[in-house]
Order: structure tokens, then sequence, then C-alpha cells
């Protein structure tokens, strides 16, 4: 199990340091120094189905509703991005976890005064690998996500084009108010993720998010937990690498878990709920 952990992040760490030399840097013209744009307000409302339908096999059932400041709607905004994310996912033993699977993300066009369509569709294919290792009272979460995306603008003649995006995520979960994470249980999960992306299209703008969060969580049953927190993340603009966007996230969630197998009152061994 060291061996295939080893290997997995091997390859994540080359295929991150190699995504900027393997690009051409064509015709587009960096500024001289970095520029941030201002930051922009979210607020998410997700929800994680983790589903368990056999002894190794479960199944990924997410959906997302995210709002986006506007001009006319500050804070809170409007729509800017419904997901629809499912996979199947396959249980190794306690510590390791894998799935794969497919996303419809609905976009919404928040640029008030834009005349092109207000909804797209994109499409990805999606597949991850999550390791979780026990630290005294706290557990530790190390999630490698692998993203094949296929978006296209809200103008009418706008084409799909294709990327790749390369995701680390770490994640710690600390109990508060228990010895450990178990159900009455408010605990903080601090996390920071990495998304890098490749594709003919990203010319010099590899390094698509950066997020930094922390969470507050409780969980009510050994099936249902809530959680809410704030995320800064910053990222470069697909256009052009030199620019650098900003976001400030408040975010919410709910995590269920049923289990149709005959098994009660009893918490995942494992956290499956990212």
């Amino acid at each position: 199990m060291t061996g295939l952990r080893n290997s997995i992040f091997s390859v994540l760490v080359l295929v991150v340091t190699g995504i900027a030399a393997v690009r051409a840097q064509e015709d587009v013209i960096l500024p001289e120094t970095s520029k941030y744009k201002e930051p922009v307000s979210k607020v998410w409302v997700n929800t994680y189905g983790n589903i368990r339908i056999s002894k190794r096999l479960f199944w990924v059932a997410q959906t997302h509703f995210r709002f986006q400041e506007t001009e006319n709607t500050p804070f809170i905004g409007q729509v800017g991005q419904v997901y629809n994310r499912h996979a199947i996912g396959y249980i190794y033993n306690k510590s390791f976890n894998a799935a794969l699977g497919g996303v419809l993300r609905i976009n919404f066009n928040t640029d008030e005064a834009s005349e092109d369509r207000k909804v797209v569709p994109e499409w990805r294919i999606w597949h991850q690998y999550q390791f979780a290792m026990p630290v005294s009272t706290f557990m530790v979460y190390h999630r490698i996500r692998i993203e094949h995306r296929w978006t296209q603008g809200f103008a009418d003649n706008s084409e799909y084009i294709f990327r790749n995006r390369w995701r680390y995520m770490l994640r710690l979960k600390i109990p508060l108010n228990k010895p450990k994470l178990a159900p009455g249980a408010w605990y903080v999960a601090p996390e920071s993720e990495l998304i890098m992306q490749s594709g003919k299209e990203v010319v010099a703008s590899p390094m698509e998010d950066l997020r930094i969060t922390t969470t507050l969580g409780y969980i009510l049953t050994p099936r249902l937990t809530v959680a809410a927190g704030l995320m800064y993340s910053q990222g470069q603009d697909l256009v052009n690498g030199g620019n650098y966007k900003q976001n400030w996230t408040i975010r919410c969630h709910l995590y269920f878990s049923p289990d149709f197998r005959k098994v009660r009152n009893k918490l995942p061994e494992i956290h499956l709920t990212d």
C-alpha cells in the first residue's frame, strides 16, 4: 500500500511540475507585473451523498448550487453554476478509496449587460484517489482528483474546448469537544487544494485555482453531518496568465451516507464525504 501511495504522488508531482513547461508561449502578451482582480464574493450550498451499496462499492451523488455576486445583486448574487456529480466508488481498505464518474455542470451567465446566451452546459469525466491517515485524535486526508472537461463560452458561436484539471487536496479533521469523531462532536477542518490545468488553450495559465478553507462541522448522526466555512481562492485567468482572479466564498455543506446493508449505528471507517 505504501508503494502504491508513493507511486501515485510521484506521478502527480511530475504532471504538475511539467504542465507549464510543455505549453508553447504563442501570442499571449503577459503584463510586466502580475495583476490581481478585485475579489468576488460567492456562496456555495453543497450536498455530498455517499451511498453504500455493497461491502466494497458506494455511489457518489453530489449536487452543488453556487451563487456569485453581480453589480445589481451584491454578496450572495445570482446563480452561477449548478453541479450534478455522480460516480461509483471502490473501498480498497479503511485507508484508501477511489471513484470514477461524470459531471454535468450548468453555467449561468452572470454578466448582466451581456446579450449572449444565459445558460451553457459543461461536461466532465472525473476520477479520484483518497487516502485517510489517523494521527492522534484527528484525521489527515490526501485527495488526488483528475478531471477531463469540455467547456464553452456564452457566445452563440463558441466551440467546446478540452482541458484537464489536476487537483491535490490536503485536509485535516479535528474533533473539538470529544476525544474522537462521533455523533455529537464538533470538528474543525482546515484544508488547502491546488488545481492545475493543461490543454491546447492553456498557454501561460497552468494554475487554475489555489483554495484555502477552514470549515466548522457537527456530526448529527452516524449518517448525517452539517458544516460551513470560509474559503479564499486565487488563480490565473485562462486568457492571460498574468492576470489573477480572487474569490471569497462562504461554503455550506450537508453530508449524508445512507447504508442499504444490514449495518446499524456505525460511522463509516473512512471519511468518504469530499
